[in-house]
């Protein structure tokens, strides 16, 4: 019997979110993906808050996604 992992950090928020905004993470990694400032010295908080006053996401989610998206932009 095998025993998967606890999920850490931002992706542990994952299934919260996708219930709570109806949207897969793919989709909201695609939102901040095509943000105004996206890229190259991207301002993590400026993104957080594409997500919070444009799609109504919470600080918490938002920064988890972001922080998430931006890693995986970076590795």
């Amino acid at each position: 019997m095998s025993v998967e992992p606890k999920v850490q950090g931002p992706a542990s928020y994952f299934p919260s979110i996708e219930k709570k905004y109806g949207r897969p993470i793919a989709e909201w990694q695609q939102v901040v993906r095509t943000a105004p400032g996206y890229g190259a010295g991207a301002k993590h908080m400026e993104l957080v808050a594409v997500l919070k006053d444009q799609h109504g996401m919470g600080h918490g989610h938002a920064n988890a996604v972001v922080a998430y998206t931006l890693a995986e932009d970076q590795a």
